[in-house]
């Protein structure tokens, strides 16, 4: 196979599809992942340093050599062993390991169950989780995150290890389909409240400074708090907002009468009016170009994803305009 047909995946290989999406699925995205040139990313798109050798020499975790003791050096790092043996002092030396822990927060609650083309909201974002994962993985970093619904969520601590992966993908599997097993309940305390600031307060807890933090939704529920606490994780981590929206959102369907239902109630709409549609396509720039503007003022990058848009292309296709 040719370099050029591994670089864009066709999507029927990859490509999920329809209103829930499989854990063979989201395993099937780290072959996609594969065809990333992710050695060549900016630092704002993949952001993942992983197990590579600083040059920077220091108090690291990888033993490096000993060398003789020289002014200015810590004397915590002197080997006593080493100076007692040699009659001179000797100093260990380390090199550090530059590590950036990934995290996900996957939104998957009802606002993300929705999709006129090719697949669910929830799905995208799904695929999306799993391919930055796997990309993590062969990179070597230790992968975490946080999947979320209207009224529960599910931690998992970043860890170097394909089993982590395992268990992130696995909650994101379960949580996309609770969406499609019947209507969401009403959460009945605060703890159980869910929505994207909360989302972003608890895996704030578990954000350690240098981390790089996707954050996947239709961002349906941002609000100040929300954004605030965008700018505390945004201060000493990389954090890239992935915007996951369906071209129902953005453009009415062509002039007609549709039946409409949420599920419970039923109505028509009519979009045979030009200025109601204007209107509509209005609406959703605005609410963008706002989410654009928010997250340009805390210098993180958006990359927007549309329901009927192959995953791995377009995170390719944003990644090559971003180099």
């Amino acid at each position: 196979m040719s370099k050029q047909a591994r670089t864009l995946p066709h999507q029927a290989l990859y490509q999920a599809t329809g209103a829930v999406i499989s854990l063979q699925d989201l395993l099937l995205q780290r072959y996609a992942a594969r065809t990333l040139e992710y050695a060549s990313h900016k630092r704002s798109v993949a952001g993942i340093s992983g197990q590579h050798l600083s040059k920077i020499r220091g108090r690291g975790i990888d033993f490096e050599e000993f060398r003789p003791y020289q002014a200015g050096d810590d004397i915590r790092t002197i080997d006593w062993r080493v100076t007692a043996r040699t009659g001179k002092p000797f100093t260990k030396v380390f090199r550090e390991e530059r590590e950036r822990p990934v995290l996900i927060a996957v939104d998957q609650s009802s606002s993300m169950f929705f999709g006129s083309h090719v697949a669910f909201k929830s799905v995208v974002a799904a695929q999306a989780a799993a391919i930055f994962c796997w990309l993590a993985i062969d990179n070597g970093d230790r992968v975490g995150g946080l999947v979320y619904s209207d009224d529960n969520f599910a931690l998992v601590r970043p860890k170097r290890s394909r089993r982590s992966a395992l268990h992130l993908l696995n909650q994101v599997q379960l949580a996309n389909a609770d969406l499609a097993s019947g209507p969401i309940q009403k959460p009945q305390t605060e703890d159980e409240i869910g929505g994207l600031a909360t989302a972003l307060g608890r895996i704030r807890r578990i954000t350690k400074p240098g981390s790089t933090l996707y954050v996947i939704s239709d961002f349906s529920t941002i609000d100040e708090a929300g954004f605030q606490y965008l700018y505390q994780l945004s201060r000493h981590n990389n954090v890239v907002c992935c915007f996951i929206h369906d071209e129902l959102e953005e453009n009415l369907p062509v002039p007609g009468y549709y039946s409409i239902t949420d599920g419970r109630d039923k109505g028509t709409l009519n979009t045979f009016s030009k200025k109601a549609r204007d209107n509509y396509r209005g609406v959703f720039q605005q609410r963008l170009e706002t989410l654009r503007a928010e997250l340009t003022k805390l210098q993180i990058p958006l990359l927007t994803i549309r329901t009927d848009e192959p995953v791995v292309e377009r995170i390719h296709q944003w990644t090559s305009q971003t180099l």
